[in-house]
């Protein structure tokens, strides 16, 4: 089983921290959180990373080289140009009949073994890891009908099923993404809903964190020290090895 790292992005909304390098070396405990990400995937039994760079790209090789061995075979695809998040699946030969994508980015304790297990189980041709998170609005939230309020609500906590940052795609994804032109995953879901081929979602009841804002990324700092070996031993070995 392949996985492919997302790792181009330029982490604006990390600025000014990734001026100096970018969002996946940003550091979780004495680490930078891709490496985590590099364990819990090897851990999980994954054979192969793909990572796909872009922005301070020479970054990323030298961290993942100096870090040393991850009992993984890793290789690098560069994008001449932003192609978003779904895009540069498309530069990627040679992945296999399955294989997982995820964000470099992430902090969770999905066990990967399992998600995979899943995807396999029901044949979809994508399954979106997904997480229940409560999304706070800092406004008062009015309803009203017409010209008239029928309600109000004060700064409402909303509970939504959020993407999680984790795929796993069949080979036939590759079809509905086109060579050398920017896609992203929402449009590619609604490609595919559009074609009436509905990928299956995956709950996870764990952890996850994104580290995209400063806020989070604070909230995932201080997660990882109360919960390290946790995550360090998130992965899993469920999946069947002869489906690799």
């Amino acid at each position: 089983m392949k996985a492919v790292i997302l790792a181009g992005g330029k982490g604006s909304r990390l600025e000014p921290f990734t001026h100096v390098f970018p969002k996946p070396l940003m550091p979780i405990g004495n680490r930078p959180i891709l490496e985590i990400v590099l364990k819990q995937l090897a851990y999980a039994g994954i054979d192969e990373v793909i990572l796909t760079v872009g922005h301070q790209a020479a970054k990323l090789i030298k961290m993942v080289t100096a870090a040393g061995k991850f009992d993984l075979k890793i290789r690098y695809s560069e994008e001449e140009k932003p192609l978003g998040t779904a895009g540069p699946l498309k530069l990627i030969r040679n992945l296999g009949a399955d294989f997982l994508v995820l964000n470099g980015d992430i902090l969770t304790d999905l066990n990967f073994g399992k998600f995979i297990d899943f995807h396999l189980k029901t044949g979809a041709i994508a399954t979106i890891g997904a997480f229940e998170r409560n999304l706070d609005i800092d406004f008062g939230v009015i309803e009203s009908e017409g010209d008239r309020v029928v309600d109000y609500y004060e700064k409402p906590q909303i509970e939504s099923l959020v993407s999680m940052g984790v795929y796993a795609f069949k080979r036939e994804i590759l079809k509905y993404i086109p060579a050398g032109r920017r896609l992203d995953f929402p449009d590619l879901v609604h490609k595919l809903l559009y074609k009436k081929v509905f990928p299956a979602v995956y709950r996870h009841r764990g952890e996850w964190l994104d580290i995209g804002r400063p806020d989070d990324y604070k909230e995932a700092v201080e997660t990882f020290y109360k919960k390290q070996r946790r995550f360090l031993r998130a992965g899993g070995k469920s999946f069947n090895r002869r489906d690799r």
